[in-house]
């Protein structure tokens, strides 16, 4: 399922309820007495909201989930990066870890935004390497080279004041930086405010008919308005060692999440490092499929691949350990999944190219990339931070930045 976003009609004409979200191309609306779950990593704890109430139902979002997702439920939402407890990651920030809304019914269909994937140059140079950047590159090296992790993702957060309303930042950004994982949520809910606005390039997992599949990113270059130049952005990614080397570690690592929850044999990789363009970036990806086994559904196999493999690094949970210590903030919804999930499907993408707010003004932007051995830290810090150029543009300015 290719996902379309909303454009401002589609956001703006649902901007008075508490609670809803864009994904998939649909809305999803919810009255005052649905439901809605939502997670705190950091106390252990899920809160069930319905009806003017909030109450804590458990300790475990996926636990707590399966038990709400019967037949003709509809979760749709995040899962943020710390959700899977019995790996390491911090947890806090200015949202919730998860926010999910339990829609009943038919979702009403949005206004689609054209997949205009042009080129548009790079406008800002990055400024100097921070000395905490650099630390915390140098931390990721030391581990790399000793051999406790073979490629890491390193991310920060950065975080920017802007007085927009969120469904004119996700218009914004839908226009400006157009992508198959696009989507928006508001949960407007006194202690658990949360909106997420984001427009991602990376399928987490798609899941329909018994078949898993997910589609990694890792390699990124920049677009550029003059095509020779643009050219060689895409040859450099298709032929750089270091970026095929970043992807392949990512692809073995999602083989290996995969055949956790997939029959033998299953597992097979039909695209290896191809390359797809967007507005602002050239992008290396591969796509992994597999069955899955009897009795595994779509919530097992989201919590099997959870974090997504491309924001970690690998080994896993050894790699997250050392984004625990390397990184100075939580992640929060930057790096889970947002999408959807039933009890026979799952639409999700990675949550990328996004921002946070918890209404008070204040918006958070993750931002990052895999490090290898062969990394430069300037030029990894100055691809994090055109990652999150457009984000910041849409949010800081009235206009679209091109």
């Amino acid at each position: 399922m290719t996902w379309a976003a909303g454009g401002a009609r589609g956001a703006a004409s649902a901007a008075g309820a508490a609670r809803y979200a864009i994904a998939a191309g649909r809305r999803f609306e919810l009255a005052d007495d649905d439901v809605s779950l939502t997670f705190d990593a950091g106390r252990r704890e899920v809160t069930r909201h319905t009806d003017g109430r909030s109450e804590v139902v458990g300790d475990d979002i996926w636990d707590v989930l399966r038990d709400h997702l019967t037949e003709g439920v509809t979760a749709v939402g995040y899962l943020g990066y710390a959700c899977r407890t019995d790996l390491p990651a911090l947890s806090g920030g200015d949202v919730p870890d998860a926010v999910l809304l339990l829609a009943t019914g038919t979702p009403s269909q949005v206004v689609s935004v054209s997949e205009a994937y042009g080129p548009r140059s790079h406008s800002q140079p990055p400024p100097p390497v921070p000395a905490w950047y650099a630390a915390a590159f140098a931390e990721v090296q030391e581990a790399l080279h000793a051999g406790d992790t073979y490629e890491t993702n390193l991310t920060y957060r950065l975080t920017v004041d802007a007085d927009v309303d969120p469904a004119e930042a996700f218009a914004r950004l839908s226009a400006a930086n157009p992508a198959p994982y696009a989507g928006f949520l508001q949960h407007d809910i006194p202690g658990a405010r949360a909106w997420l606005v984001g427009s991602s390039p990376e399928r987490y997992a798609r899941i329909a008919d018994g078949w898993v599949e997910t589609k990694p990113i890792k390699g990124t270059t920049p677009r550029d308005a003059d095509p020779e130049r643009d050219e060689h952005h895409a040859r450099q990614l298709r032929t750089d060692p270091k970026f095929r080397s970043e992807n392949l570690i990512v692809t073995d690592l999602l083989r290996n999440d995969l055949s956790i929850v997939c029959e033998p044999g299953t597992v097979t990789v039909p695209i290896l490092m191809g390359v797809e363009s967007y507005a602002s970036v050239h992008q290396l990806v591969t796509t992994v499929r597999g069955r899955l086994r009897a009795g595994i559904g779509p919530l097992d196999a989201v919590r099997a691949l959870f974090p997504a493999g491309s924001m970690t690094g690998a080994p896993k949970e050894r790699t997250m350990a050392l984004i625990a210590r390397a990184e100075q903030t939580p992640r929060g919804a930057y790096a889970g999944a947002f999408g959807t999930i039933s009890a026979d499907e799952a639409d999700l993408g990675v949550v990328i190219r996004s921002t946070t707010t918890a209404g008070d003004g204040r918006w958070t932007i993750g931002t990052g990339g895999g490090i290898t051995v062969r990394s430069d830290v300037a030029e990894e810090w100055a691809e994090s931070c055109w990652k999150a150029e457009r984000i910041v543009g849409v949010l800081s300015s009235g206009r679209s930045p091109v």
